[in-house]
């Protein structure tokens, strides 16, 4: 057997396997024995047949059977002594059918298509990034006190409109032929046209016009949808039925406990400590996810890693055969590609400075993560006592998926922290402001 590489570019190459004889005739004549110590064959008795018509009956497919076999074990063999990295699985290079005499040749050439990356690079040491932390200010938590107080006040409809209420009606428009009854949230449009709803009672018509309208506000203030939004024009008309009006709530007892549960706090200053705290942490696992991601990137462009994009497109459009199309494979491309390089640099850190995900870590974080989900429901103090069972059947979901990608995020998590105890890493704090320019940038 003759195994050769021939490399066409920097990530992509070509694997022939060339059999003679002598590679395959010995398995082959000991399965066609089996056959015939098995065969049942009409006019000879079990295991009495000749083995030439063994041989005619079965030679091809068995000869076509273990010269897969082969090909199957010596490819896998040979890439597993290779230094680089193979993506995906080799691709057989497509033969005409006509090429092959299985019934007369003795020596066969395959060739298989392969796809793969060479060994990276990562001097850790040599990497500088930011660390962000979010600081809540007193403007942030002022802001959400007074949307707290006026999300859980008592709802109202008033006989006279004022400008921070929503207004339920039909608005109309007789050059698009448009109606529709939805709800106007008042502060979100402008306080010139705001003015016009504003003191007036239910049956009121409100006349106004389409360049009253700012960009955005169609969708944001009137609920509708971006299609609906773009055919109004010219005079449009707001009928009123109802007025809603929310009165803001009061800081006692029953809104702490509405909030945070039951007893959790017991006045004004300890409400507002919690919900500082509660505003901190939230934050604080947003901008820990932000500066993970910021840093996959800053180590994706230093390992610089070539991906073979004309293979990885080919083999996923044939191993999801069927299923996607070459447009399909197009489009989600780039986001196969940054999982898959990220994949990469994660894997050759675990490995270079043996980092491994342990079964316990596992565990605590699928418990982490359904703490976080219950508590959101506010369930989560009762779910303790049955946090194995929730754990145990998450964690065998899937198909037992769910437990590869857990296992997965926890090496990415030790990964990551690694990272940041080894690169020059300075640390950046930033309001909330900044933050949500940075995410838009």
């Amino acid at each position: 057997m003759e195994i050769t590489l021939d490399k066409h570019s920097a990530n992509q190459a070509s694997i022939k396997i060339k059999l003679s004889e002598a590679d395959y005739q010995p398995k082959v004549e000991a399965k066609l024995k089996d056959y015939a110590k098995k065969a049942n064959i009409k006019g000879f008795r079990p295991g009495k047949a000749p083995i030439s018509m063994v041989k005619n009956m079965y030679g091809t497919s068995v000869l076509v059977e273990e010269i897969n076999t082969i090909l199957g074990e010596s490819l896998n063999n040979y890439i597993k002594e290779q230094t680089f990295k193979i993506l995906g699985d080799p691709l057989p290079v497509a033969q005409n059918e006509t090429q092959i005499d299985w019934k007369t040749q003795k020596d066969f050439d395959f060739e298989y298509k392969i796809g793969f990356v060479e060994n990276i690079s990562l001097p850790l040491d040599k990497i500088n990034a930011t660390k962000y932390s979010i600081k809540v200010d007193d403007k942030l938590v002022n802001e959400t006190l007074e949307n707290l107080v006026s999300q859980y006040g008592n709802s109202t409809n008033p006989e006279v409109s004022e400008a921070t209420d929503s207004i339920y009606g039909d608005l109309k428009c007789e050059a698009a032929d448009f109606s529709k009854s939805l709800s106007l949230d008042l502060t979100k449009i402008t306080k010139k046209l705001a003015s016009k709803f504003t003191g007036v009672s239910k049956d009121a018509v409100i006349e106004f016009e389409d360049k009253d309208i700012k960009k955005g506000q169609w969708e944001e203030a009137f609920g509708l949808e971006e299609e609906e939004a773009s055919k109004l024009e010219g005079t449009l008309t707001f009928t009123i039925k109802n007025i809603n009006r929310t009165e803001k709530a009061e800081m006692n007892q029953e809104f702490f406990d509405k909030i945070f549960g039951p007893g959790v706090v017991s006045s004004e200053e300890e409400f507002i400590a919690k919900v500082k705290e509660t505003l901190q942490g939230n934050y604080d696992r947003e901008s820990k996810v932000f500066t993970e991601e910021e840093l996959k990137k800053v180590l994706t462009e230093n390992a610089k890693i070539d991906l073979p994009e004309d293979f990885l497109k080919e083999w996923l459009l044939e191993a999801n055969k069927g299923k996607v199309t070459q447009e399909d494979v197009d489009k989600e491309f780039p986001l196969y590609a940054k999982q898959l390089t990220w994949s990469l640099i994660s894997n050759f850190l675990a490995t270079e400075n043996k980092i491994q995900a342990e079964h316990q870590d596992v565990l605590d974080k699928t418990k982490q993560m359904v703490r976080e989900q219950f508590a959101s429901s506010g369930l989560g103090s009762q779910m303790e006592d049955s946090m194995d069972m929730f754990v145990d059947n998450y964690l065998k979901g899937e198909e037992g998926q769910n437990y590869m990608n857990m296992l997965t995020s926890v090496q990415n998590d030790k990964v990551l922290s690694f990272v940041q105890d080894s690169i020059k890493l300075s640390e950046k704090e930033i309001s909330i402001d900044e933050f949500k320019e940075l995410l838009e940038n």
